[in-house]
């Protein structure tokens, strides 16, 4: 048994043995399924066996745990460095799990996934974005002390706690991890430890032709604190001084007013006896003759999973009694918290199931005309001292975006503040700086972390920037929102790099993501409502920077009720109606100024409100049918994208009025003058499809 002088952390021959015991389960899973990521798994066994063995607060026997840290595998085509770990702690996984490996039906897919493995706090495998969601975790960590225990000493809080990451070379490659490691840093994130298997290499082999910066300089630059551990010493030996990794993880936890980087150079795939350093193990299986010389490097049984059980055993009730001891520590804490903070503990227990309040107002708007950009800033302003869970910003696009709550300070360490922008490390303002990628990624972070409801904005054209991170949400089933203005060719002389055409098709292509296009300011604050409402899916707001008329729902038009239903009949025909005009966004003006027209000529004309296809196609059908009945098919779309998507609404007798090329640099009028976003084009398709 070894005794660190830095921490006391014990690393015994059981320990070791654990660990290779890891390392066997790793190459005989790929070897089995005959695909997969060995290497990493193999080398960066120890490091993982320590995290969850000696160093972050997990109790293998609650995923949900509010006080336990998080740990993200950044890389996360290595799942099998948090697979081995999770069945060597009894948490969840067992032998057949690991067996099972990237086949149909398995606890354990071939990258982590978020919501189908217990103890994964994130999907992760599209390189980098790991690194944003840990950012977003340990945002949120702060944010929530903030609101829950702001007064506490550093440290003494049950609602203190770390973020841990794993990333390779590919990650430190990707934008991504740039942008958010910026960020990080700007923001003084004390909890966020990354750390950089710094190994050379990737799928193509050696980095140094494609990648030759120093990594540990960059993170200097950007101002983080830190530590190199080299375990190949300068590529004398190969000696892997755990010792050194434990001390560089204290000296870590030490500084709190940076995030940490801990660079640990290793050689992928040791000890593998002929393999190890060469890029064949990064993403492929070892082949019989090597996985049995690994186990006789370490002295293993050459048959298929032949694990040793007493090391299996040790580690597990070592996890389980170390686990527990720490949540029983951190219970006195919480039950001391609760005990003096009765209205918090309140609001804890509300946003824990993601509930709004019973009594939620939102804003009614009168006045003739308004952006649902701005309506959509007045909403947030009106829910700010309602909802004091949510929160956001923009991508250096906050007056824009209207994502500012009035009067609310930003979310900045104090000596960040700006003439602009005053604020402290509870503040509720983000600034994501011009970083959609990341800002995508640390929304999804925030909301992975549970107690928060975060948002972010920027124009819609550059949600292209920030896609990676939307599909995600979609995919972890995670209620992040996305505020996207500037929806159309209304953006006017900026011109065509920032007018959308093909944004809201290609979004409303993602599964499980919602996309709302509010007509007007009411419509904006009852989309507010319904998406907060909604906690198993992302949404996307998409909202006008032109002002659009407020419907005088007084004046024959329908309530906003129907918006949470995704489309609602807002203008009833004066007889059995001929034709159906569906509108989104600024264009639902359109089609309420030609259904006036074509009645005026006899034509019984029903204006259609769609601002989300995916809240419509969850209605009955009797409810879709008494919106658009079968029996009128003579219909017509009117949105201020391509057409893709809206045959199925518009039907083969209908038409749809749309632009199908990019646009151009003029005012937002004309841009819609020339491109037949008129009252009169849309008479004229209409009269077409009669």
């Amino acid at each position: 048994m070894t005794e660190n002088p830095t921490n006391g952390v014990s690393w015994n021959e059981q320990d070791q043995r654990a660990v290779d015991t890891a390392r066997i389960l790793a190459a005989d899973a790929v070897e089995k399924v005959g695909n997969g990521h060995p290497g990493t798994a193999i080398s960066l066994a120890p490091i993982a066996y320590a995290l969850y063995q000696k160093i972050m607060n997990f109790d293998p026997a609650d995923d949900l745990w509010l006080g336990r840290d998080r740990f993200v595998l950044s890389a996360g085509h290595s799942s099998l460095t948090q697979y081995t770990q999770l069945y060597l702690a009894g948490a969840g996984l067992e032998l057949d799990d690991i067996a099972s490996l990237r086949t149909w039906g398995s606890k354990t897919p071939g990258h982590p996934e978020y919501g189908h493995t217990r103890f994964v706090e994130t999907t992760t495998g599209p390189l980098g974005s790991g690194i944003s969601n840990a950012v977003g975790m340990a945002m949120a960590a702060r944010r929530e002390r903030g609101l829950f225990d702001p007064e506490a000493p550093a440290g003494e809080s049950p609602f203190d706690r770390f973020v841990y990451s794993i990333a390779g070379d590919g990650c430190m490659q990707e934008g991504v991890a740039s942008e958010a490691s910026s960020l990080a840093a700007t923001q003084n994130l004390g909890n966020l430890i990354l750390i950089y298997d710094d190994n050379h290499i990737s799928i193509e082999g050696d980095t140094k032709i494609a990648f030759s910066e120093d990594v540990q300089a960059r993170y200097d630059a950007y101002g983080w604190h830190t530590q190199h551990v080299d375990w190949t010493h300068g590529g004398t030996e190969y000696r892997e001084d755990i010792d050194a990794f434990f001390a560089a993880i204290e000296e870590a936890k030490k500084v709190t007013d940076k995030p940490s980087f801990i660079r640990v150079t290793t050689v992928i795939g040791w000890p593998l006896p002929t393999l190890a350093g060469n890029h064949s193990v990064h993403g492929s299986k070892l082949g019989a003759e090597e996985v049995s010389g690994l186990k006789k490097v370490l002295n293993f049984e050459d048959t298929p999973f032949a694990v040793d059980q007493a090391a299996v055993d040790y580690s597990r009730k070592s996890a389980a009694d170390r686990g527990k001891a720490l949540h029983d520590a951190w219970n006195e804490k919480f039950e001391a918290w609760k005990t003096a903070n009765p209205e918090r503990v309140a609001l804890l227990d509300r946003v824990s199931k993601r509930e709004l309040p019973a009594d939620l107002e939102l804003p009614v708007f009168d006045q003739p005309k308004m952006s649902t950009r701005k309506a959509s800033g007045e909403v947030l302003s009106k829910l700010a001292g309602q909802l004091p869970e949510l929160w956001g910003g923009s991508a250096d696009l906050a007056g824009s975006n209207n994502t500012t709550m009035k009067g609310e300070p930003s979310f900045l360490p104090e000596e960040r503040q700006s003439h602009e922008f005053s604020g402290n490390p509870y503040g509720r303002t983000l600034h994501f700086g011009i970083r959609e990628h990341a800002m995508g990624g640390i929304v999804n972070g925030i909301t992975l972390s549970g107690l928060t409801r975060p948002y972010g904005g920027t124009f819609l054209v550059f949600s292209d920037y920030m896609r990676p991170a939307v599909r995600l949400a979609a995919l972890m089933k995670v209620p992040s929102t996305f505020v996207w203005t500037h929806d159309s060719v209304g953006v006017g002389e900026d011109g065509p790099t920032h007018q959308p055409i093909e944004h809201l098709a290609a979004l409303r292509a993602i599964p499980g993501l919602d996309i709302v296009r509010p007509a007007d300011a009411n419509e904006t604050a009852a989309a507010w409502k319904a998406i907060l409402e909604h906690t198993d899916r992302p949404a996307g707001l998409i909202l006008s920077r032109q002002d659009l008329p407020i419907v005088d729902r007084a004046a024959g038009f329908a309530s906003t009720d129907g918006v949470a239903k995704g489309a609602y009949v807002l203008k009833e025909a004066s007889a059995e109606p001929k034709l159906i005009i569906i509108g989104t966004g600024s264009e639902v003006q359109l089609a309420v100024g030609a259904a006036e027209k074509l009645e005026a000529e006899g034509v019984p004309t029903r204006v259609v409100s769609m601002p989300s296809q995916e809240w419509f196609e969850e209605q009955s059908d009797e409810y879709k049918e008494s919106v658009l009945p079968a029996a009128v098919t003579a219909r017509v779309s009117v949105e201020a994208g391509i057409a893709l998507g809206w045959s199925k609404y518009v039907g083969p007798a209908g038409a749809s009025v749309s632009i199908e090329h990019f646009g151009a640099s003029a005012s937002g009028n004309k841009c819609f003058e020339e491109f037949g976003f008129t009252v009169d084009n849309v008479v004229a398709t209409a009269k077409g499809v009669l």
